[in-house]
């Protein structure tokens, strides 16, 4: 089956705008999460999903830059029609959802993902299920008729905004989860929404190794011996203990 990695990203977040196109060590946001989405074993092909406001077009041509990519534009609004357009679009008939606010997505763990979703043949797969994860490696897996269902039937805003809670609900128990390491690694908060947290991913990015993508293991061992990175931004964590999937 053809498994696309559709990624979302805007430039109108109201917390920090133009975030994606924001420099991380020498490359946009952006490009570090199109290049580690490129990366994941099971991924066909990958799909920049922005819209069609004017003030995206700078997402849209960046992301014209990166071989390998295509670009799909849709309502700024509606990101679940988006999702199902940009899925036409690619072929898809499993769809891997991303966002461009976490460029240490890691590879290894989507990959994971999607293998656990086609062993269980489950309508949905994640690894937010229980928040035992940094914030910032979340992925999810869906067949395309799953998507094409929430898009025909959801009706409430958020649903419509929020991509999979129309589809988490209609999979219910059938949905399954990749659990992971929890402890310390559970609190880590690695995504890019506020300024201090682009100043954490500053702080980091010099230290991972600039050979390779770093996994999150690495990226653990980096805050380990540097617990004044992680403290950047610890007030925008949100405890691991009770935290809902997003």
């Amino acid at each position: 089956m053809k498994t696309v990695a559709i990624l979302q990203a805007r430039t109108g977040s109201s917390r920090l705008p133009g975030k994606v196109l924001a420099d991380l060590c020498g490359k946009p946001v952006l490009v570090h999460c199109l290049d580690r989405a490129k990366a994941i074993k099971g991924v066909d092909a990958v799909c920049l999903a922005t819209t069609t406001s004017p003030g995206d077009d700078a997402v849209a041509d960046l992301a014209g830059n990166v071989p390998g990519v295509t670009i799909f534009s849709g309502s700024e609004a509606d990101v679940l029609g988006r999702y199902l357009g940009a899925a036409q679009e690619t072929g898809a008939e499993v769809v891997l959802r991303l966002t461009c606010d976490c460029p240490l997505i890691d590879p290894e763990i989507c990959a994971a993902v999607i293998a656990l979703r086609a062993e269980a043949e489950a309508p949905y797969a994640t690894n937010v299920m229980e928040r035992d994860w940094p914030h910032g490696l979340d992925c999810e897996a869906f067949p395309m008729a799953e998507l094409e269902q929430a898009a025909a039937e959801a009706t409430e805003p958020y649903d419509r905004e929020h991509v999979t809670p129309y589809i988490r609900r209609h999979a219910g128990t059938r949905a399954v989860n990749l659990g992971g390491p929890g402890g310390a690694a559970a609190e880590q908060r690695w995504t890019l929404d506020y300024p201090e947290d682009l100043a954490f991913l500053r702080a980091l990015f010099p230290l991972l190794p600039q050979d390779r993508r770093a996994g999150w293991r690495e990226v653990m061992a980096v805050i380990e011996k540097h617990p004044e990175i992680a403290a950047i931004n610890t007030d925008r964590a949100i405890p691991a203990q009770g935290k809902a999937a997003s």
